[in-house]
């Protein structure tokens, strides 16, 4: 598993989930990885847990300070990057009649600008021929109930995946969305605060739309965004690609 040997890789988000599956998935497959967190205990347990070819900097995405001091890091033990995964981000639930202006701000921070100048305060360090992955979601395109400013925000990921790719195209720089479904995960209920037994009955629930007949893993996941960043989809640009059991397909 020597696919990505060599490469230095930043994934924000990269404490827990899909970013860190994806760190773990990337160290193995033979990167470097810079990881990024709001919370350093998790932080801490990551870089334990990965075990190798890893640092650790705390910070939020939407703080333009912690992102310059994320890649003064990078610049400074690596020089560059070959791989930057742009995961972080934030969901709650808002029915439309109580949105309020602080939950709109919280999301599109997060969403939006964070991964907005994550790429772009990225573009110094990234290498000509390099890959970004965004991190997207079916809900951009199911029409979710109580979760029209998290769709919304997602939309923009995806439109993102489209124009950075045309702003960058001559740098043969590649921009990819990956859209997952039903992936429980810790922000389940970190960011949308669901219980244990809450996201247990939500998923049972979702499994009767996905045509595969189950939820994913936190891996499947990973596999794709490795897939996204490696030669092998070296003549893939500008695509979403669903890993949603089917659910947002038929």
């Amino acid at each position: 598993m020597t696919k990505l040997e060599g490469k230095v890789a930043v994934i924000t988000g990269g404490n827990s989930g899909i970013g860190l599956a994806t760190a773990q998935r990337f160290v193995a497959e033979g990167a470097y990885v810079f990881i990024t967190g709001r919370r350093q205990n998790e932080l801490d347990a990551a870089v334990k847990l990965i075990g190798k070819n890893v640092t650790a900097v705390q910070g939020d995405v939407s703080n333009l300070a912690d992102l310059d001091r994320l890649y003064d890091t990078v610049k400074q033990e690596k020089g560059h990057i070959d791989i930057l995964f742009a995961n972080a981000g934030t969901g709650e639930f808002g029915p439309l009649g109580t949105i309020t202006e602080e939950h709109f701000d919280k999301t599109f921070n997060a969403n939006v600008k964070g991964l907005l100048f994550t790429v772009q305060k990225a573009l110094p360090l990234l290498k000509d021929g390099s890959s970004i992955i965004l991190n997207a979601s079916i809900v951009s395109v199911t029409g979710s109930p109580a979760l029209s400013v998290y769709s919304a925000s997602k939309a923009a990921v995806r439109s993102f995946a489209r124009t950075f790719t045309s702003d960058l195209k001559d740098r043969k720089i590649r921009v990819n969305a990956v859209s997952p479904g039903v992936i429980p995960s810790p922000g389940y209920r970190n960011s949308l605060g669901l219980t244990d037994e809450q996201i247990k009955q939500y998923a049972d629930s979702a499994v009767v739309n996905i045509p595969l007949g189950r939820t994913g893993t936190l891996d499947e996941v990973a596999k794709v965004v490795s897939f996204l960043a490696s030669d092998e989809s070296s003549y893939v640009t500008g695509i979403e690609l669903f890993v949603d059991g089917g659910m947002a397909q038929i």
